[in-house]
């Protein structure tokens, strides 16, 4: 949309007044933007003329953060929708991939985890999944994390003894593995357990996730009976096991609420300019677990500004409940209801409960986040500092907002991988970290004077691209590398030759012995120097060093097991894991699949003589 021309050198209320006459009654979206063209707000509107029009004079209901909103507003973007409820969903998008600076803004946006029971397999893994729910099964959660998860999966695994091995293992075991051994597995590897026996303890597994965990005790209690009445000792002495194993499990449950069966419980803390929503998930009747979030807010906005905010953006990429139990009520309670109701093709209510037991749950969500928030704060506050003792000691003009620590990881040149964690004023920002697959074929095993280069290549390329004005908050005040004075003179060349020769940089060297405590700092033109021991901002760079090399060999190992667990024929078009499985269990191995002709794979089940053609094309043409 183009510009009125008062756009181009004002701001403020004569550049939002000017759109009125292009503007009619239709429900949509707006964008407030600045001078440089970049998004301070979005909000929505059920009449776009009227919403903008009270943006377009001064006015005493205007907030503080409004007000200087109002004044930076150079231009506006509009966007029609059909109705309110579409202008509430494209706002909430709109927020998250623009995070406006005016904006309540869910920071905290990971995925929960979740219990996958897999299908389309005699005997059905459970495990844990996080992600897209591309895999065949049926998916239980979400739960508040994979703390919450393995819980969960130990007590199923106790009680109902069924396998969490990958398909592969499974299909090339010849013994019964550890599981077995320690009573959390069946072992239907090996013929241990029926198929039809299986079957049934997974089916008492989904309905333990579903909540029915009292007609399961009765069963087992009655297997349990016959078999002892058949003389079969051994049999009813593992059922007693697990009604054992069963029965410690509803013990820890205490805390499940008696009369909500599908919920989310909110509850939000304000306090100091400053936001904590808890939020405990309730699933089949269980508490699956509680997360607490921190929205950046202005610290003039209404609690049913930041829940209404705060619930729109949470949703808007994942399943909400049947019912949303919260402490303030929103705006648009119904709206965002009706919204939430469409998306999901099934009812959503929102309550906000005076009484009961739905109003206990609230009162202790706020209590957690009571808790919650006043333990972030006094974080910070240590955090601030920490910062400010790093600024001192290595002559930053400012206490530095963004700390980006690089790291490589491999095993002689082997699976290399590099790493990039982000420290800031709240700690730790885990959604900024990244992990870098070295792609150099020309680099020599274990170079990782060349890993880095193309660590910190790919990095800074990406930041003069994407935001060359340095204006967004992602570029680094400060960068950790692992290293001395080799180290850090590479690196500085590095970032010269890209033309961010300004960042500062500092290289932290093990120093003599290589003994935690008496590390080394490198600084390009600069003396070598050292922290004495007790200092706090050395037990912090310690500290952060440790994150980044627990982040690099994690992400390592997990590029290595992928690797070892890859065979050739992933890379056979038309064959998938069932076929995959198939052709190992009846070759033993992908070598063998390699070197057989078309009347020895068709042999296998599932592999039609076109598919058979297939593979044997594949391997021969590709030697």
């Amino acid at each position: 949309m183009t510009d009125p021309k008062t756009a181009q050198t004002q701001t403020g209320y004569a550049v939002i007044a000017s759109y009125l006459r292009t503007l009619d009654g239709s429900p949509g979206v707006y964008r407030m933007l600045d001078e440089e063209s970049r998004v301070l707000y979005v909000g929505k509107a059920r009449n776009l003329k009227a919403r903008v029009s009270n943006y377009s004079r001064p006015s005493p209901q205007h907030s503080r953060r409004i007000a200087r909103m109002i004044q930076e507003t150079a231009s506006m973007m509009f966007l029609t929708t059909r109705t309110e409820t579409e202008a509430l969903l494209l706002e909430q998008n709109l927020i998250k991939q623009l995070k406006p600076r005016y904006n309540v803004l869910l920071r905290d946006d990971k995925s929960f985890p979740n219990i996958l029971v897999t299908t389309g397999h005699a005997y059905p893994q459970i495990k844990k999944h996080r992600g897209a729910k591309k895999e065949q099964g049926d998916y239980y959660g979400p739960f508040a994390g994979a703390g919450a998860v393995n819980r969960t999966l130990n007590q199923l695994q106790r009680v109902f003894l069924l396998r969490n091995c990958s398909d592969q293992d499974f299909e090339t075991r010849t013994r019964p593995c550890l599981q077995y051994q320690i009573k959390r597995c069946s072992a239907p590897c090996v013929g241990h357990v029926s198929a039809d026996d299986y079957a049934r303890s997974v089916k008492d597994a989904q309905s333990f996730l579903q909540g029915r965990t009292k007609g399961i005790q009765e069963k087992l209690a009655a297997d349990m009976n016959a078999a002892s009445a058949e003389m079969e000792f051994e049999r009813a002495a593992a059922l007693r096991d697990r009604i054992k194993a069963l029965t410690q499990v509803q013990s820890t449950q205490g805390i499940n609420p008696q009369t909500v069966e599908e919920a989310d419980i909110m509850g939000l803390h304000i306090d100091g300019g400053q936001a904590c929503v808890q939020v405990f998930f309730i699933r089949a009747g269980q508490n699956w677990g509680n997360h607490d979030y921190y929205p950046r807010i202005s610290g003039d906005e209404d609690p049913s500004e930041v829940m209404e905010a705060f619930v729109g953006q949470l949703y808007s990429d994942r399943e909400a409940p049947r019912m949303l139990i919260l402490s303030h009520g929103l705006d648009n309670d119904d709206l965002m209801a009706q919204a939430l109701s469409e998306k999901l093709g099934r009812k959503v209510d929102i309550v906000v409960p005076q009484r009961g037991e739905k109003a206990e749950l609230v009162q202790g969500a706020l209590r957690n986040a009571r808790e919650s928030l006043a333990r972030k704060q006094s974080e910070t506050a240590t955090q601030a500092k920490l910062l400010r003792g790093v600024a001192d000691a290595f002559d930053l003009p400012a206490p530095p907002r963004r700390i980006e620590v690089y790291d490589n990881s491999h095993i002689q040149g082997a699976h290399a991988v590099g790493a990039m964690v982000v420290v800031g004023p709240d700690g730790y920002e885990k959604n900024q970290y990244r992990k870098f697959n070295i792609r150099g074929d020309s680099l020599t095993p274990g170079d990782d004077f060349g890993m880095m280069k193309e660590v910190l290549t790919r990095r800074f390329q990406r930041l003069l691209k994407e935001d060359p004005d340095r204006s967004s908050g992602v570029w680094p005040d400060l960068l950790l590398i692992d290293g001395g004075a080799g180290q850090v003179s590479a690196v500085r060349e590095i970032m010269t030759e890209l033309g961010v020769g300004d960042v500062p940089m500092v290289g932290v060297a093990k120093g003599i012995d290589r003994d935690a405590g008496k590390e080394e700092f490198h600084r390009t033109g600069k003396s070598v120097m050292a922290l004495r021991h007790n200092d706090p901002v050395l037990y912090f760079i310690q500290r952060i060093r440790d994150e980044v090399h627990r982040f690099a060999i994690g992400t390592h190992r997990a590029k290595r097991s992928k690797a070892i667990g890859a065979t050739p024929l992933d890379d056979v078009p038309g064959v998938g894991s069932g076929r995959k499985r198939a052709l190992l269990a009846h070759f033993g191995s992908a070598k063998a699949v390699s070197r057989a002709n078309v009347s020895d794979l068709q042999a296998v089940d599932g592999i039609s003589q076109n598919m058979a053609q297939k593979i044997y094309d594949y391997f021969h043409e590709n030697g």
